[in-house]
């Protein structure tokens, strides 16, 4: 056996986090649709997922929030409307996503895409999808809502998380502007 492959690795991926208040607000919105499918997720790990990097050797690590810290952003906070409730079949999820995801994001994660290149898996290119789970394993069509969801998700910067025995640390984080 090689030493590379004895090398330990974690889950990782790049996510907007949100804010406690935020996610207290989302938590009882949920609570409101009643769901009888699904496992809800923990509302401490609502998250908005910029890029998967999925296992990545500890070592490379350091190289990794290096490349993050490489990204120039526009300077400004950014914004990210949620509200669109949806089921994505094929991945078995209840999704808070945008109508319409603001520019500001889509540059955001082209550039952590560039940035990431040599630590992310080769797979074939996903489209990005920004998204909040609300449930896992949901089997149902998409829940009524007698209010509809309305949530603005603010970001003053990105973190790269780790996914540890389902709960999320935040491992390094950066600023969105250039205070």
């Amino acid at each position: 056996m090689s030493d590379e492959s004895r090398e330990p690795f974690k889950r990782l991926f790049f996510a907007l986090d949100c804010a406690p208040a935020q996610r207290k607000a989302i938590a009882q919105w949920r609570s409101a649709l009643q769901l009888r499918s699904g496992r809800p997720v923990p509302a401490e790990n609502f998250h908005l997922t910029l890029k998967f990097l999925g296992s990545v050797g500890t070592a490379q690590i350091a190289d990794i929030c290096k490349a993050a810290a490489s990204i120039r952003t526009s300077g400004e906070r950014l914004t990210v409307v949620l509200d669109r409730l949806d089921v994505w079949r094929r991945a078995g999820v209840l999704v808070l996503a945008p109508e319409q995801a603001p520019p500001a994001l889509l540059r955001l994660v082209y550039d952590l895409e560039q940035a990431v290149l040599p630590f992310a898996p080769q797979d074939a290119p996903r489209e990005f999808r920004p998204h909040l789970t609300l449930a896992r394993d949901f089997r149902a069509p998409v829940p009524e809502s007698a209010t509809p969801p309305e949530f603005f998700l603010r970001a003053d910067r990105f973190a790269l998380f780790e996914s540890h025995k389902g709960r999320y640390l935040a491992l390094a984080s950066w600023l969105l502007g250039n205070a």
